[in-house]
């Protein structure tokens, strides 16, 4: 039984169900690795500084959740006076997505995009829940054979994709947990973007004025190097 399920379950109305979901969100929250979401936060600011584009993918929750993180990268940062992002949700070409799908297969939809868009060293973050999507596992061994740099937002045990990508933010939750796993992902996309397109803010004449671990508030520049091995 998912959590969800069990959730409803106990609950005797929608305001106690709200409540029970609410506290276990709250409880994932606690969970997350907030180590790996720097890290990655690190390897989009390298990319920006590169003049490297960042892809996202994903499958419906997660398709939506792709277009809000590249939304919130590629014009967030406009709106407080920096330079922005370059990225692209590979969920947003409708045209391409079912010409693919119809033609070669749908797990084809995403690395068919990036066998034309894809340079090495440039970033693929593929978002699943289960870890387990043909066409996001497809996009991930095609860029990994390339030399991007690999990163996956993923729940449940983390499937396949896991352990296929170079860095990784995971929700664990048993199996069956989307909503709870997409909330989580989304302010994951919140919790990185909201702090880069700030970050911008303190860039000079292509430098950072402090660095992504702002602490010292003095410390060089944060390097922009992007290891693709």
């Amino acid at each position: 039984m998912c959590t969800l399920d069990r959730l409803f379950t106990e609950s005797n109305s929608l305001a106690d169900y709200a409540g029970r979901y609410a506290s276990y969100i709250a409880d994932l929250l606690d969970l997350l690795d907030y180590h790996a979401i720097d890290r990655v936060g690190h390897l989009f600011e390298a990319a920006r500084l590169q003049g490297r584009t960042i892809f996202i993918a994903g499958n419906g929750g997660s398709a939506a959740t792709a277009s809000h993180f590249a939304c919130d990268l590629a014009f967030g940062p406009r709106t407080h006076g920096g330079k922005a992002y370059r990225v692209i949700s590979l969920a947003d070409n409708h045209a391409l997505l079912t010409a693919a799908g119809n033609d070669l297969g749908y797990e084809t939809v995403f690395s068919e995009q990036l066998k034309t868009l894809l340079a090495p060293g440039d970033v693929v973050l593929a978002i699943s829940a289960s870890g387990n999507s043909p066409n996001i596992l497809d996009a991930v061994e095609y860029a990994n054979q390339v030399g991007a740099v690999t990163i996956g937002l993923t729940g449940f045990d983390g499937g396949r994709l896991r352990h296929l990508t170079r860095e990784h933010i995971h929700i664990p939750t048993p199996a069956g947990d989307y909503g709870p796993v997409e909330d989580l992902h989304l302010m994951v996309n919140h919790l990185i973007s909201s702090y880069l397109v700030r970050l911008t803010r303190e860039e000079t004449d292509g430098e950072l004025v402090f660095a992504l671990d702002r602490s010292g508030r003095a410390r060089p520049a944060v390097s922009a190097s992007v290891e693709t091995a």
